[in-house]
């Protein structure tokens, strides 16, 4: 399989810092080294930055952590780790059992609580989803594009179709699944050019389309046909369907998406059974952002 490689930097990009950094990260060692591009800045608090730099840090793979391994795996120095896990100890957001390995705490649900709770886009998915869910009985997620991933901002699961426990605040690549080529097919052309120029198309199974060219290709029909199919391409035996959600304006700001089992759901019935309930789902949630 031919892989198409278009950047040098290193894959493991700190996933939701803001777009702002992203182009920063693309020649850059550490999260903590994309924070130099705000150098100067009067407005910029850097102290601020580094403290979502350590919170990031944590993730399902690592959720505790030294000081000596947050360092390195921020960039940060083991002095400014450690400021920011005094601070947010003392919040009540970080803490530590034995005094030396760090997790977050429940607090922290606080945050992404607010964000949902606030986010016209997040509160009103969430009852259309778990609607669709109980009359179909399957499993449907609302996302937006961050950077080269795209974000679940609202989800109902009726079965585990994933090898990967997904749930609101999940990330994965936009390339290769339906919710991000939806998002990626309605980017301003600029915007798609810089993406397909910096992209790096790893290969998750064999069908994981892995050329620039035939991306550009599938995005253009995609466009054309106002759905995007992505068949095991993430993950092996899993298929999705997603369309995308209009803004008043006409720019595409979400996209909802089925996902299933691929040997029990087929391509025909995702486009005729399904595809018409995405559509309407689709459609009934646009009237919520006029």
């Amino acid at each position: 399989m031919n892989v198409t490689t278009r950047r040098s930097a290193p894959s493991a990009m700190p996933a939701s810092l803001p777009s702002a950094v992203a182009p920063a990260l693309a020649s850059k060692q550490t999260p903590a080294s994309a924070l130099d591009a705000f150098a100067g800045d009067p407005n910029f608090m850097t102290s601020l930055a580094r403290g979502l730099v350590v919170i990031q840090a944590f993730t399902q793979q690592s959720p505790q952590m030294t000081i000596s391994q947050l360092s390195v795996k921020t960039g940060l120095s083991r002095a400014a780790v450690r400021r920011c896990l005094y601070t947010l100890t003392k919040l009540g957001f970080a803490g530590a059992e034995d005094g030396t390995r760090y997790s977050l705490r429940p607090r922290m649900l606080t945050l992404s609580h607010t964000y949902t709770t606030s986010n016209t886009l997040s509160s009103a998915a969430q009852p259309i989803l778990e609607r669709m869910s109980a009359a179909l009985h399957e499993s449907f997620s609302v996302a937006t594009l961050d950077g080269e991933d795209i974000v679940y901002i609202a989800r109902t699961s009726v079965s585990r179709v994933m090898a990967v426990d997904l749930h609101i605040g999940s990330r994965l690549p936009a390339y290769c699944t339906s919710m991000g080529r939806i998002l990626l097919a309605w980017l301003p052309v600029d915007q798609l050019e810089q993406y397909l120029a910096t992209v790096n198309l790893i290969p998750h199974t064999t069908r994981t389309v892995t050329s620039v060219d035939k991306l550009r290709l599938i995005l253009r029909n995609i466009r054309r046909n106002g759905y995007a199919l992505c068949d095991q391409e993430y993950e092996v035996g899993l298929r999705s369907l997603a369309v995308p959600v209009y803004s008043p304006s006409g720019r595409v700001v979400a996209t909802i998406n089925l996902s299933g089992n691929a040997p029990r759901m087929s391509v025909f019935d995702m486009q005729t059974r399904f595809l018409p309930h995405l559509r309407n789902a689709a459609n009934e949630l646009s009237v919520f952002l006029r």
